[in-house]
């Protein structure tokens, strides 16, 4: 089953994105915290089941049996994070919408808190929390840190530093984000790109009610490599700015090799120099044609209108 448009259901309060990936000894205890924060008539979860391994789907089958207000997209494979929170967009029907991950280490209260927020002040569209200390190493803390310094200074959007995609937002944000169908999807990025009055609020993350994390320093990587070149055309830049100052750099060296064998003959020993300019060359071509790669590569895979995901199965609310 592929989808395409968004389906018209009944409109609730507030909607919570749950994207879930191995997250079957979490989902109970996460909607149990859901039903002490809010009224069960106040709210729908869109559990987002992302081809999970173990029994997440069967769990979130029995919370669907339970509940009348829990739907659940269930993916045919691992289509990742942004993908799910796609997904999710496309099924909530919330006057406010809030993506929030499935594990507790953010709290529904927040949710709750942010909601009050977007009720006080009706020029205030997102509402988007940031962590205010980090429980993590000191070198993954400071990889993030530098990371948001960089794309800053590299990419069109401003990124709020240490901001998440857990926030709170308005229908009218929901409607722009997926007027953005493109297949490698930036959360963050892409929150800053449809612009909206966005207020941010601290918050401390809790521990992990149980599992481990899903992220690993590769897949943090790539995910950075993922918002560079979303919505950045400078390393295309860089590639003509290291092209241009080569090319100088050999014009410079081409005009002392011919001044030295007018001057002084043809005698010159310069297997060595010639040894490292070649693989300093070779170096920058590779570096070039690798930045080139990766834009083509994406605009590649863009231009082949693949759909974000695919949903496997659909368990809808019980009316």
């Amino acid at each position: 089953m592929l989808l395409f448009k968004r389906q018209e259901r009944h409109v609730t309060e507030l909607s919570l994105i749950v994207p879930c990936y191995n997250e079957a000894q979490n989902v109970d205890a996460f909607y149990d915290r859901c039903l002490q924060v809010f009224e069960p008539a106040e709210f729908e979860v869109i559990f987002v089941n992302d081809g999970s391994k173990d029994d997440t789907y069967k769990k979130l089958q029995h919370l669907h049996e339970e509940y009348s207000n829990v739907l659940v997209v269930n993916f045919s494979r691992n289509f990742g994070k942004e993908a799910a929170i796609y997904a999710g967009l496309h099924y909530a029907t919330g006057t406010y919408l809030s993506i929030i991950d499935a594990d507790l280490q953010q709290d529904p209260e927040i949710v709750k808190h942010m909601t009050e927020i977007l009720e006080k002040k009706p020029d205030v569209d997102v509402v988007a929390a940031y962590q205010k200390q980090r429980h993590e190493g000191k070198f993954m803390a400071w990889c993030k840190d530098h990371f948001y310094r960089f794309i800053n200074r590299l990419s069109e959007v401003d990124l709020r530093e240490n901001a998440s995609d857990f926030r709170t937002f308005r229908r009218n944000v929901q409607e722009a984000l997926l007027d953005m169908p493109e297949y490698f999807r930036f959360s963050k990025g892409l929150f800053s790109w449809v612009g909206f009055e966005t207020e941010y609020i601290p918050y401390v993350a809790a521990e992990r009610f149980a599992g481990t994390t899903k992220w690993s320093f590769a897949k943090l990587i790539k995910y950075a490599m993922e918002g560079v070149i979303s919505f950045s055309t400078m390393p295309l830049q860089l590639a003509t700015f290291c092209g241009a100052l080569v090319s100088v750099f050999a014009i410079v060296y081409g005009i002392i090799i011919i001044a030295h064998t007018l001057l002084t003959g043809i005698d010159v020993p310069g297997y060595a120099t010639t040894i490292v300019v070649v693989l300093f060359l070779g170096g920058i071509q590779l570096l070039v044609m690798g930045i080139l790669g990766e834009y083509l590569a994406k605009t590649y895979i863009q231009g082949k209108h693949r759909p974000v995901y695919v949903v496997k199965k659909v368990l809808e609310k019980k009316e």
